[in-house]
């Protein structure tokens, strides 16, 4: 069996020690281990057997039920973050037991999830634990879908993901399992006013990490509250009824084969879960969901197209490229709906990538909302004008007239149309120098998000760059630009010596003849 120092976790929000020797926690840790049970045979015990809380989950008790000098909860909500298999379900669980039956009278507990199937494994849990121990049977009545408190009047019940059949509620605890799951912040804004009422109630989500943003391309309610609780837990915020506790690895860009990982993310290793549990899903589990689910660590799309960290290793911000320095512009365009960008790599024997410009649909525009045309290629032009310019890959796709009037000014326009025979060995060739770090890039958040929301279609025409579904928000226009402007500057760049004189209209009064290329796959 492995041993490690579980406690405390990689983000823990600060709590005065005086409200921790007033601690709850104790009373339902005893009343968890008393009465508490064991529901399925696993390396922590075999069903029906006692439910014995490891010192991390004490330790985790007792701050999240840390009382203030008045003896209510300190907390009100809290998020717990902690890999798949350690024991998250049975400790919840025995916090719903403790509540419908030494809670507040007419107390209400929820417990809910993305969907009912989910909300219903603490459910399922609950009711378990009531049948394997007569004392609880005794006092508890179950239903399908609810338990029943006669003494005092307190009800359980698991709910569905709808967050319009929730209103009315008076909540005095809240169980939310796996918040990561959720699509929007509806059902938690919802349950967590439903509290309003009650002196203390209490909302405590569980869940692994899961992706950063939803399919609408917006920051999901999970990572938005793992953002703030981190800002909690360094005293940048101070919000003492927020609890924040989650285990990941102290490094971002750690391994996620290597022991080490696994056991900084998982409290419960080598005791609650095994190691060969982590050895053989890790044969068989994609990357970016071994690292969600094993490893607690947040990643940008469910697929994603590059590895977990690979492009933050080869961030160079401070880089400074000469004034000789050739250009490829790299350009994916859309009109409505989406998003146009213009990326700029230099034709050097490392290439640098830095965005030019993007325009992407703001939240609050309508359907009506364009990308405008005009200042797009003013953009270009100007960018032109300041830097040796090679060459503009573009797609023309819905953009003929403006390439058309470029192409008129004797700019360098190249058509790179988007289809397999270009963009899949332009691809490869963008992941390979990626990995190999045979890039920089300068840093810039929004070409980070866009190559992490990237995705990587593969069928029998080959494989090529994709947004996760058809219909996401999650923006990748400057990752294909990316893709585009790369392979183009390493053409250029096995030139050698030969380039071509740049294209300079404005320093030349004669317009200069610039033939349109179509690009060929021989030229690789």
């Amino acid at each position: 069996m492995t041993t490690q120092k579980s406690w405390p976790p990689r983000f823990l929000s600060p709590t005065d020690p005086a409200d921790l020797d007033r601690s709850r926690g104790n009373h339902v840790i005893d009343f968890a281990q008393a009465l508490c049970t064991i529901t399925k045979d696993s390396i922590a015990g075999n069903a029906g057997s006692p439910l014995i809380f490891r010192d991390w989950q004490k330790e985790l008790t007792r701050h999240l039920y840390a009382e203030k000098e008045d003896g209510t909860l300190r907390h009100s909500r809290a998020l717990i973050g902690v890999s798949r298999k350690n024991g998250k379900s049975a400790w919840l669980a025995s916090l719903v037991l403790e509540h419908i039956i030494f809670g507040v009278s007419g107390g209400e507990a929820y417990s809910a999830a993305a969907d009912k199937e989910q909300s219903k494994i603490i459910f399922n849990t609950v009711r378990d634990m009531i049948k394997n121990q007569p004392e609880l049977s005794d006092i508890l009545t179950v239903y399908k879908d609810s338990v029943y408190n006669p003494k005092n009047g307190s009800v359980y019940r698991a709910l569905s993901s709808e967050a319009f059949t929730k209103e009315g509620l008076s909540a005095t605890f809240v169980a939310f399992d796996e918040l990561h799951a959720q699509q929007d912040r509806e059902l938690y804004d919802v349950l967590s006013l439903s509290m309003g009422a009650r002196k203390e109630g209490m909302l405590v989500a569980i869940t692994t990490a899961g992706v950063m943003t939803g399919s609408d391309g917006k920051p999901t309610i999970c990572h938005q509250l793992y953002e703030y609780g981190k800002k909690v837990a360094s005293g940048e915020v101070v919000d003492p009824s927020f609890f924040f506790s989650w285990w990941e690895p102290a490094n971002s860009l750690a391994s996620h084969l290597d022991e080490a990982t696994w056991i900084e993310s998982n409290p419960g290793y080598g005791d609650i879960v095994s190691k060969d549990s982590f050895t053989s899903s890790l044969k068989l589990t994609p990357e970016s969901e071994f690292r969600t689910k094993r490893c607690n660590q947040w990643v940008t799309t469910s697929d994603t197209w590059l590895p977990h960290g690979a492009w933050d290793l080869i961030a160079d911000p401070e880089k400074v490229l000469d004034a000789g320095t050739n250009y490829v512009l790299g350009f994916d365009g859309s009109f409505n709906g989406d998003c146009t960008a213009i990326v700029a790599v230099s034709c050097t024997e490392m290439p640098h990538i830095f965005p030019v410009a993007v325009w992407e649909k703001p939240e609050e525009a309508d359907a009506s909302w364009q990308v405008p045309v005009l200042e797009v290629e003013e953009k270009i032009r100007e960018f032109a004008k300041s830097h040796q310019v090679v060459e503009i890959a573009c797609d023309p796709y819905r953009w003929a007239r403006t390439f058309q009037i470029l192409e008129e000014e004797s700019l360098p326009v190249v058509t790179f149309p988007q289809n397999n025979s270009r963009m899949t060995p332009a691809t490869t060739r963008m992941f390979e120098a990626v990995v190999n770090a045979q890039i920089t890039h300068n840093g810039d958040p929004q070409l980070a998000r866009h190559m992490g929301n990237a995705t990587l279609r593969v069928d029998q025409r080959g494989s090529r760059l994709a947004k996760e579904k058809r219909g996401s928000m999650r923006r990748i226009d400057l990752a294909v630009a990316s893709v585009m402007a790369l392979e183009r500057a390493y053409w250029w760049h096995s030139q050698g010596g030969n380039l071509p004189q740049v294209f300079d209209p404005w320093s030349n009064p004669e317009k200069q003849e610039v033939p349109n290329v179509w690009i060929d796959n021989n030229d690789y």
